[in-house]
């Protein structure tokens, strides 16, 4: 039989399997825990090598972005370790939104996922090299609603507070992707961007905002369905201790300049969200963001101020969600810029690879052009 099995038991696993014929299978994504959340899927197949896979995700009408679907190719991995992109297509009028994803392995295992997977256990790895570094620092900030540690990693001299922060949303896995690559350059002392950012700043950086959700399988929740990233203006120890813990270290610390890392499902392209219409808003806070993101797409081609967000009316922004919280709590205090960066889950309308489209490498390469871009502005 040319699928022996499907399986998604394992960190960050999420596939639901409906029926399998020969190297046909129909599935669908199982939603967020006490959540209407659906979109992110991580599964493997048991197959003969040589036989093309036809596997179909249904429902998709009904996921948390069917925006996202269009135009969209999944990624796969045969050594778990480089991702490319599978032939896929969407059709909105099959089974409720349906994308089939049409692959031929090379050996008789394959794993597909919305995006490129960051596991718990490269999380720790992460953590455990980073720490050991000369001149980082490791605080547990807290821990979330099932135990886990809410890590970070803190590092330079200087005086002007930077936070930078990712997976609010656990199925964004570019933002630790991105995570990865800041770190590789923080402790990479030959970098004159490095040695710049170290000598003003004092730098507070946590990877993993959900831990829960991440290993879980979980689009955009935390363990008992709550989107962190709308409980910013009030967090509690009973819904989200994972901001309590983060804003609460913030409070202490007070915060410059702030960077939360996200991923988009339908815009494709990798661009900035910012701060406007907080109702203390100031025009040198504003000026800093612009500068920011125009001297970041002078930079690379990667990045762009075209694509993105519709900007908030002035009074309008929405104050739980932590870009606005922190530009807004601290902006007297510390003429805060902070800002929510977005990586694509689709191939790139700019510069698009066409075997892994957007990547971890990717990620990866643009995290060192935001801090080299950093490294200018203070």
């Amino acid at each position: 039989m040319p699928i022996t099995d499907i399986n998604a038991a394992f960190d960050s696993g999420n596939i639901i399997v409906n029926a399998v014929q020969d190297a046909t299978a129909s599935l669908a994504i199982r939603k967020d825990k006490d959540s209407e959340f659906a979109q992110w899927f991580h599964f493997r197949v048991a197959c003969t090598a040589g036989e093309r896979l036809v596997l179909r995700i249904t429902g998709l009408e009904s996921s948390a972005y069917p925006g996202g679907w269009p135009d969209y190719r999944a990624c796969v991995s045969e050594d778990r370790d480089y991702w490319g992109r599978a032939d896929s297509s969407y059709d909105k009028g099959e089974d409720g939104g349906t994308l089939t994803i049409r692959y031929t392995p090379a050996s008789d295992i394959v794993w597909f996922a919305y995006f490129a997977p960051y596991s718990m256990e490269r999380h720790h790895d992460l953590v455990a090299d980073s720490a050991s570094c000369d001149g980082v620092n490791y605080r547990c900030l807290g821990h979330s609603l099932e135990g886990q540690p809410i890590d970070c990693l803190e590092m330079g001299e200087g005086d002007i507070q930077v936070w930078l922060y990712a997976r609010q949303h656990p199925g964004e896995t570019q933002a630790e992707w991105w995570m990865e690559g800041a770190l590789d350059m923080l402790t990479d002392m030959s970098n004159p961007h490095t040695r710049v950012l170290l000598d003003k700043c004092r730098l507070h950086i946590v990877p993993n905002c959900n831990p829960d959700g991440s290993r879980r399988g979980h689009l955009r929740t935390n363990f008992v369905g709550v989107n962190l990233n709308r409980e910013w203006a009030e967090p509690s120890a009973e819904r989200s201790p994972e901001v309590l813990a983060i804003r609460n270290a913030m409070d202490a610390t007070g915060v410059h300049w702030a960077m939360d890392v996200h991923g988009d499902e339908a815009i494709p392209a990798a661009f900035m969200a910012g701060f406007d219409g907080i109702p203390s808003w100031t025009d040198d806070q504003g000026d800093r963001y612009k500068a920011f993101i125009n001297r970041l797409a002078a930079r690379t081609p990667d990045f762009q101020t075209k694509l993105g967000y519709a900007i908030a009316g002035p009074g309008k922004a929405n104050l739980t969600m932590s870009t606005n919280q922190l530009a807004e709590r601290f902006g007297k205090s510390h003429a805060c810029v902070s800002m929510t960066l977005e990586m694509p889950y689709k191939d790139t309308v700019h510069g698009n690879d066409p075997d892994q489209g957007w990547s971890p490498e990717r990620c990866m390469l643009l995290a060192r052009e935001c801090l080299a871009t950093l490294a200018e502005m203070v």
